[in-house]
């Protein structure tokens, strides 16, 4: 029904109060009492905020963490004035400004029934305050309560440089008071004991890992008078000295715990579990870290040790593809050729490979030169004994580069994020090792597109990309992959 405004005289709808909402809004502010600043404490060294009584928190800024944390602070005050809050949003600040600022829109019932919104901006200042962690930590660099040391025995540090991109995806390390770099691992100090377990219990979710000692703990200080103890604790984690590409020579009892599996297999991948393949059968197996821990074994040859080979010829055995882990493989006979023999002889390989599918005559591959290796494998002597005949070669990877020599792939433009490690000066043979290790690293993360997802890339710059056809070869996109955690190296 349309009526006329009692103040103003417009046309409106009719409404209890017989006003229109311009001078129902000019007569009652509904805001009016409702508190428009507040303080946020802030640590501007861990960047958390201050949740009372001691609770600090991490929020990014502009997230809907923080809007949730911000009306928390006003919700007592708008029940207090029996106002209905129906929306609320941020309003853009420079960052550097310390100042928050949000537009609510509310509710409030004033005249018979009547419901009136109206909107304000409420205005969060930004406190600086150093939380108890960081201001131990600025009044003593080397204080800590608790130490991760992470390690692994093997000669490269691939592995490391894997899992820190993985711990850099999942902010695992984000309360890491310092992180340092030691030979065979690295040291992750943390400021309590809870921040160092969930890390150690973050650890085993991503690679096979056994703890050595859980949170072994060391006094510091007592005080007598009242009884209170100051301790240090260190978690030891070791990780499995397996990695993706190795060959593996498997005990005599663990291959007959796998139903006579093997004994020469391939490690295709490392999560918490690893997968091992027979290149010969395409059998494959998963073993997770208890059962690998139980009864432990090296590898026979790592993939320092892989050397180049050309395929001269190549046969499908069997076209039916496997399977394993989303990756295709299919058994074929090839002829191939080491690299290093071109124009001193003429030796060529007659050998079984589980790349039937991604190898053509004229391909590079990158396999385990088992013809002129120097074994000192005392399980693979046991086997030698009871009459296995070793292959003259095993090819792990096909080798993507072209015949020219040039690379396939496109020049390197983006550039992997890191950890803010303490790195000692180990001496220039020490240094290029490393570097030849990380060249290792970002081969496999070209060559295998499936690690892509753990990537931290620099801002504004794009991961490493092949072509399409290729990536389908090596995949199998029938089945979803599931949410575990990739760690490989």
């Amino acid at each position: 029904m349309i009526v006329f405004c009692c103040k103003c005289g417009i046309r409106m709808q009719l409404n209890a109060a017989n006003m229109c909402v311009n001078c129902l809004s000019s007569e009652n502010n509904i805001t009016e009492g409702l508190r428009k600043h507040f303080e946020l404490k802030h640590c501007p060294e861990c960047d958390r905020y201050l949740q009372p009584p001691r609770n600090w928190i991490k929020i990014q800024l502009e997230s809907k963490e923080l809007l949730a944390f911000c009306l928390k602070k006003l919700q007592k005050d708008l029940n207090s004035n029996k106002v209905r809050m129906v929306h609320a949003e941020f309003i853009w600040t420079e960052p550097h400004s310390k100042r928050i600022k949000v537009k609510l829109k509310v509710q409030k019932e004033i005249i018979n029934g009547v419901i009136l919104e109206q909107s304000y901006i409420v205005e969060y200042v930004q406190r600086e305050q150093m939380c108890e962690s960081c201001s131990r930590v600025q009044g003593n660099p080397d204080q800590w309560v608790t130490a991760v040391q992470l390690r692994q025995h093997v000669s490269h540090r691939r592995t490391f440089f894997y899992l820190e991109q993985v711990i850099l995806k999942h902010d695992a390390a984000g309360r890491a008071k310092k992180i340092k770099e030691v030979d065979n691992g690295i040291d992750f100090f943390f400021s309590s004991w809870s921040h160092g377990a969930k890390f150690v219990e973050f650890l085993g979710k991503v690679s096979p890992v056994r703890l050595g000692s859980r949170g072994d703990k060391q006094l510091v200080s007592h005080d007598p008078k009242s009884n209170n103890y100051n301790y240090k604790y260190t978690f030891s984690v070791e990780i499995a000295p397996i990695c993706r590409e190795d060959l593996i020579c498997l005990p005599q009892k663990v291959a007959a715990g796998m139903g006579n599996f093997g004994p020469l297999v391939i490690c295709t991948k490392v999560t918490n579990n690893i997968v091992l393949l027979d290149p010969f059968t395409l059998r494959h197996c998963f073993l997770d870290a208890d059962r690998y821990w139980r009864a432990s074994f090296k590898s026979l040859l790592t993939s320092r040790q892989l050397v180049k080979y050309i395929v001269l010829d190549l046969d499908v055995i069997n076209s039916a593809e496997a399977t394993i882990d989303g990756r295709k493989y299919v058994l074929a006979e090839a002829q191939v050729a080491r690299m290093s023999d071109f124009g001193k002889n003429d030796t060529i390989f007659s050998i079984k490979t589980h790349l039937g599918n991604l190898l053509r005559p004229g391909d590079y591959a990158l396999g385990y030169d088992l013809y002129a290796a120097n074994t000192n494998d005392i399980e693979l002597d046991k086997y030698k004994s009871k009459g296995l005949v070793l292959p003259e070669a095993i090819l792990v990877n096909k080798s993507y580069e072209e015949k020219s020599g040039k690379k396939r792939l496109k020049p390197q433009l983006w550039k992997l994020k890191s950890l803010p490690m303490e790195v000692d000066d180990k001496g220039e043979i020490e240094n290029d090792k490393k570097n030849k290790d990380y060249e290792e690293f970002l081969r496999g993360y070209k060559e295998n597109p499936e690690l892509w997802f753990n990537l931290s890339v620099t801002e504004g710059e794009e991961a490493p990309s092949v072509p399409l056809h290729e990536v389908m070869a090596a995949l199998d996109l029938s089945e979803e992959e599931d949410g575990d955690f990739l760690m490989e190296e």
